[in-house]
């Protein structure tokens, strides 16, 4: 019975719209009605400035890592497939908020957090080379999407099979929220995080 109510809770965690909050109280600013209409740290960034996009990311992350680290650690400790239902869950909140009428952001910063108890060194591994992608290009999308791609490939490499299939949703759940992403690097169109949009 608790594990179902941590299912619930870790999905209550990740419907928290952070990016809407800060963007909100700190600038006055509702991110649906600007930019790329994303309450992601992303789109936060570009409306109100580096800082509140990074306070954006690191409540995003911690969406992730939180409802995680207290199923492994609290709940029931060794139990892949209950720490995966787990990450799943926040990640969903994060995609279908239920305070955002189950709209919501675009899941990679929250697919990282849950990462960061769960394979951190591949995950580091990873990040570098999104963060590479994003310092060369200036498209977080592109390096979202790099992450997302090499990260499974890094879990087979290392032998990290239990959160294998984890890594796999996510590429596909995150490939699906930038579909218009793809479509506008595809046709030269995508704005670059730096630059208002």
């Amino acid at each position: 019975m608790l594990n179902v109510f941590w299912l619930f809770m870790a999905y209550l965690i990740g419907s928290i719209p952070f990016g809407l909050l800060i963007a909100k109280t700190c600038c006055g600013i509702d991110p649906r009605h600007g930019g790329s209409g994303n309450v992601g740290s992303t789109n936060v960034a570009r409306l109100c400035g580096t800082r509140y996009g990074i306070m954006t990311l690191a409540c995003d992350l911690l969406k992730g890592t939180i409802p995680v680290c207290v199923a492994m650690f609290l709940i029931d400790p060794g139990a892949p497939v209950f720490w995966t239902l787990t990450a799943l869950a926040a990640i969903a909140g994060h995609l279908f908020s239920c305070f955002l009428h189950f709209h919501g952001g675009k899941a990679v910063a929250t697919s990282i957090g849950v990462f960061i108890p769960l394979a951190f060194w591949q995950l580091l591994v990873a990040g570098l080379l999104c963060v590479l992608i994003i310092w060369r290009t200036e498209y977080v999308s592109l390096g979202s999407l790099t992450l997302v791609t090499v990260l499974p490939l890094l879990l087979i490499v290392s032998g990290c099979w239990a959160v294998l299939p984890l890594a796999l949703i996510i590429m596909v759940a995150v490939y699906w929220s930038h579909r218009e992403n793809i479509k506008r690097l595809a046709r030269g169109e995508e704005k670059s995080w730096l630059k208002k949009a």
